[in-house]
């Protein structure tokens, strides 16, 4: 083994595991404290690359596990790149969309994120090169939006991410895990670095995974894309994780998490191109005014039903459930 992998061993050995526990009803988890994984012992560890412990309260397993703290591409919920999706099916497709538009990537009865696009089109080619560049939030009567900043050249010194709550800047120290939540709570915003790199949580909702980066010069190799040099075309990589999604849910990505979806990019098909340009733009990065839209701001209601049962499982008995017997 090598010395620096000695070094790493012998100090997740040192380190002190905590102990965590949810504290909403629902979880098969409330109130009971479940140790971390040697192989993660802190939920929130000083090294920003390590791997941190989670509990997942919405699961019926209630077992604590190893995690990245920034977004992972390849995972469901992922939009990456230009843009590449990963759908609630796990199926991979890329949805392009247009430069400086904005799309509902998710639309349900108390939830709304939009997408602002960024992109350039090189001469010769019959469409635009898009990348996510900011997102939008409704929930209830509240707005967030947390975006990319430009950036002529880029540096990892500086912190490219801005955000706004109802309208107003909300600062957050470039220090890791710093963080900020709204005067009721039900937004929570944390550093996962001390640079470019955020969690957002809507509580009972919604987890996202934020991460800012640029054009490099090999992608631009690879691809073709043609970046000018006085701009990095500095974009988002986010991960989402859902809760109690309601059967109407709509957009770009929410659509893949219902159950009657039959995605047209099938596995295995390289580069699979999705549309619903039209069905799924919207007039601004704070508006659910698209075609195929379904926020409503007194959804809340609706979706708090559906939560309250969201992590019940039919069983052929109560051992494996929340409390349910399911029968014919």
């Amino acid at each position: 083994m090598a010395e620096a992998d000695v070094t790493s061993a012998t100090s997740l050995a040192k380190a002190k595991r905590e102990r965590v526990t949810c504290n909403t009803r629902r979880s098969r988890c409330y109130m009971t404290y479940v140790t971390c994984p040697v192989e993660c012992p802190q939920v929130k560890p000083k090294d920003p690359k390590a791997k941190a412990c989670y509990l997942d309260c919405y699961s019926p397993k209630c077992e604590a596990v190893c995690r990245r703290r920034k977004p992972d591409c390849s995972g469901m919920g992922a939009a990456c790149y230009d843009p590449r999706f990963v759908g609630g099916d796990n199926i991979v497709f890329y949805f392009h969309g247009r430069r400086d538009e904005h799309y509902a990537l998710v639309s349900d009865a108390g939830l709304q994120v939009n997408a602002r696009f960024i992109g350039l089109r090189p001469v010769r080619r019959a469409r635009d090169f898009t990348w996510i560049q900011a997102l939008g939030l409704l929930f209830g009567s509240h707005t967030f939006t947390l975006e990319a900043a430009r950036a002529e050249t880029w540096s990892d010194d500086i912190d490219r991410l801005r955000f706004s709550y109802d309208g107003t800047s909300v600062t957050l120290p470039e220090t890791h895990d710093s963080e900020w939540s709204s005067p009721s709570g039900e937004f929570k915003l944390e550093r996962t670095a001390s640079k470019n790199s955020v969690t957002l949580v809507v509580r009972e909702t919604l987890e996202l995974y934020v991460s800012v980066v640029p054009i490099t010069e090999e992608d631009d190799r690879v691809h073709g894309y043609g970046i000018p040099r006085n701009d990095s075309f500095a974009h988002l990589e986010v991960q989402f994780r859902f809760f109690g999604l309601s059967p109407r849910v709509d957009g770009v990505l929410g659509r893949t998490y219902r159950e009657d979806f039959a995605n047209p990019a099938k596995p295995g098909v390289e580069m699979a191109v999705v549309g619903g340009e039209d069905r799924y733009r919207t007039s601004s990065l704070l508006s659910s005014d698209c075609a195929s839209c379904v926020f409503a701001p007194g959804g809340n209601e609706e979706i708090s039903l559906l939560r309250q049962y969201a992590t019940l499982s039919c069983t052929s008995g109560v051992a494996d459930g929340l409390g349910m017997v399911c029968r014919k």
